[in-house]
Formats: C-alpha cells, structure tokens, sequence
C-alpha cells in the first residue's frame, strides 16, 4: 500500500518558502499598540498634567514678576532675565534657565522611575510581560514614553514662555550674544530649538530612572534615587577641585544651549551634548536590559 503524496501542494517540500507564523507577523504592530497605549496613560494621567501645569507656571511666574516689579539689572537673577522687559521671546528662554537645575530633573525622574516599579507595585508588571512583546520590547517602550514626557515638558516650558511673554511685553527682533540680530521668526525658532536641546539633555536621566526603577518594587525609591542624583550630579560639576570629572557628567552640558544664539549658531554643543545622552543612554538602558531580563518577575 503505498504512502500517501504529501509533498505536492502542501508547502512542505524541500526549498518551499515556510509561511510565517501569526506571531511574527505581528510582533511590530504589538510594539507600536503598547507604544500608543502606553503614551495614552502616562497623558491621561492627573500626575502627568500636574506637572506641565507646575512647569508652565514657571514662566507665567517669571512674566508677571517682571511686569509688576520691572526689569531686572544686567547680571542679577538668572541668564536672559534682563532681556525680558525688552522682548517678551526671551521668557521662555529664561524660563528653561529655571527650570534645568532642580524642576525639570524631578518630573523626569518622576516619570521614568515610575516605568518598570511602578506596575511592580500595581502587580501588572507580570501581565505585561506575558504578551508577546517581550521585556525588552516593553523596556524600549517604557524608554520612549519617558523620552516623549522629555520633550513635552521642554516644549511646555518654551511654548508657555513664548506666549506669556508675547502678551505681556513688546516683541520683536531677537538680540544675539555675538550682537546681532535676527527676525522674530529665526528667533523663534533658535528658541525652539533651545527647547529641543534641554530635551535631549533629559534623556541621559530618563536612562537612568528607567535602571533604577528595574531594581525595585517601590516607585518613590527609584524617583527619589534619580533626582537625588541629578542634584549630586550638579554638585560634582561645580566643585574646580573635581573638574576631572566635569566631562563626564551627564549634566555638563546642560547649560550649552546659548551656543544656538550666536551668529552663526554653534551646533557643536548640542551634537556633543546629544553624543554624552547617547553614551548614558546606551550604558544605564544596557543595565536596565541586562536586569530585567534576569529578574524573577512575581508581581
């Protein structure tokens, strides 16, 4: 009795191309839906928008003061206070100034020590890990949604500041450091970009709160270990004596952003400042990878 044919037709003989499976086909659609639903709750959030709503206080806070109590005298208060009064484009700018140091590195450190140990503590963490996105896929996408909290926050502060300033005082032509001047369109954009600069100045954090949050169940444990060393951080690259190790510092470069307001601007900062983020981001998202793919999940 002889077998039955089943080479003929059935895709199973030799050098037949082997369908993919429903799995594989579908991996990059699973990452993008996590993408798109993570990014809807951290912004549906109440914590989300108390924060960019205490971010663009700052600047509103910074207009108004000028306008009721003056302009400040050159080299009193922070970097560009004193161009305020004069063009209202600059509070934004002033604004970033304030907000760098301390309030920007704590909603940051907020936002990505809350990635991994926050749905610890909620007992998701396990679920999601079921999904066939796998815990690396979703640490890229913890990752990315900390970045885009990054840009909001700046953009917040910027756009805020723009409009603030643009109703309160007079606007027009953007004063340079090298002295000269551009249109208020250019200007905007070098503002804009500013905004963009602090961002990716974020990133390096946001790395690092994303490492720290793979190492406990407790969410404020990893917010506070982020922004605490953000502050250290802060404090190293201002002692002269430790200057060694100024350069290596993922906040070093925070404050080269009034490069991009010099004719022409100086796109070397922000390349180098993109380059120091990267090597954080690379060596703590490493370690955050590294941990999470070794850790017993129980919750």
């Amino acid at each position: 009795m002889s077998s039955p044919d089943v080479s003929a037709g059935s895709g199973l003989e030799t050098g037949a191309a082997r369908p993919p499976r429903p799995a594989e086909v579908s991996r990059p659609a699973l990452g993008l839906s996590l993408l798109a639903s993570e990014l809807v709750t951290l912004f549906r959030r109440w914590r989300t928008w108390a924060m960019l709503g205490a971010l663009a206080l700052i600047p509103i806070l910074i207009g108004i003061a000028i306008r009721v109590a003056g302009s400040a005298s050159p080299g009193r208060g922070p970097a560009f206070l004193d161009q305020i009064a004069g063009n209202g484009l600059f509070v934004g700018v002033t604004a970033l100034v304030v907000a760098t140091p301390l309030f920007l590195p704590l909603t940051i450190a907020v936002v990505s020590g809350d990635t991994i140990a926050g749905e610890a503590s909620l007992g998701t963490l396990r679920y999601l890990l079921l999904a066939p996105a796998g815990r690396i896929r979703l640490l890229i996408v913890k990752y990315l949604v900390a970045a885009a909290f990054c840009i909001a926050a700046a953009l917040v502060v910027v756009v805020v500041g723009t409009l603030v300033g643009w109703a309160l005082f007079p606007v027009g032509p953007v004063t340079l450091l090298s002295g000269g001047q551009v249109s208020v369109g250019e200007g905007l954009l070098r503002f804009l970009a500013i905004g963009a600069y602090v961002a990716v100045s974020m990133l390096g954090l946001s790395a690092i709160g994303l490492f720290a949050s793979t190492l406990t169940v407790v969410p404020v444990g990893a917010m506070a270990a982020t922004a605490i060393l953000a502050v250290s951080a802060q404090i190293v690259g201002a002692i002269p004596q430790l200057e060694w190790a100024h350069p290596f510092l993922f906040t070093d470069r925070w404050f080269d952003f009034a490069d991009l307001l010099r004719s022409p601007p100086a796109w070397e900062s922000f390349a180098d400042n993109a380059l120091l983020q990267g090597a954080y981001i690379a060596v703590f998202g490493g370690l955050a990878a590294w941990r999470l793919a070794t850790r017993d999940i129980l919750s």
